[in-house]
């Protein structure tokens, strides 16, 4: 779905992103961690063409996106939820979610999709009037992630959604995103939790000052003495 090779990204004279390639399948969940500087955010903000890429290639379905503006990278299908909970803070909830379907002109399933969102995530359909600025930082997250799903994306990028949360919030979070995944969207999920993300993702990447330095199944990352002790936590 997603081949991504040599990418290279700059913040000025700083190199953020420095020849990074990898590979998301149709149907996986594959995670990228890393400690904070990493590069993982400005890896999502390249794919999705905030930050333009110096040099390299980002081909999504075999073509080429990289230097396309944001809202085409929306309509071809990638759509992202980013760190921070961006909502519109001073249009309500219902609005936040009709603005993530920008792209769509088909009103009436839109209305459906806004039914499912709420359907899904019931405090949004209690707030749904409320100025999406007002609600708890869980409720936003939730409307964060809603938002991202409206544009119907074959790839759902998820920057950091457990941060800031509270245990139970996050355990919440968590299993809304094995749901997302089970319906059929194919996530890459940039998580500082690594242990609740190695829980749920198929493949993993580990970022570290703009390189990746190992990737491998779940399991294999899980079991890795250095992903173990620097990110896990354990000795």
């Amino acid at each position: 779905m997603l081949h991504i090779r040599d990418l290279n990204t700059f913040y000025g004279h700083v190199h953020a992103l420095k020849g990074v390639s990898l590979d998301i399948e149709e149907g996986e969940i594959v995670t990228l961690i890393g400690n904070n500087g990493a590069g993982k955010s400005t890896l999502l903000k390249t794919i999705s063409g905030l930050v333009p890429a110096k040099s390299g290639s980002i081909e999504f379905y075999d073509r080429r996106i990289e230097g396309l503006p944001s809202e085409e990278i929306v309509r071809l299908g990638i759509s992202q939820a980013p760190e921070g909970r961006r909502v519109f803070p001073r249009s309500s909830v219902l609005e936040n979610l009709e603005m993530g379907a920008f792209v769509r002109d088909d009103h009436a399933e839109i209305r459906q999709d806004i039914d499912a969102m709420m359907a899904r995530f019931p405090i949004l359909r209690e707030r749904k009037h409320q100025l999406a600025g007002t609600l708890s930082g869980g409720e936003q997250q939730m409307l964060t992630i809603a938002r991202a799903l409206m544009s119907r994306p074959k790839l759902l990028m998820l920057d950091e959604p457990s941060l800031g949360l509270m245990p139970t919030l996050v355990k919440e979070v968590f299993e809304i995103i094995k749901e997302i995944h089970a319906e059929g969207t194919t996530i890459l999920l940039v998580e500082q939790n690594a242990r609740k993300a190695l829980g749920v993702a198929d493949r993993g990447y580990v970022l570290e000052t703009g390189n990746i330095v190992l990737q491998g199944g779940a399991e294999d990352l899980r079991n890795n003495d250095n992903v173990r002790k620097v990110y896990l936590g354990e000795e």
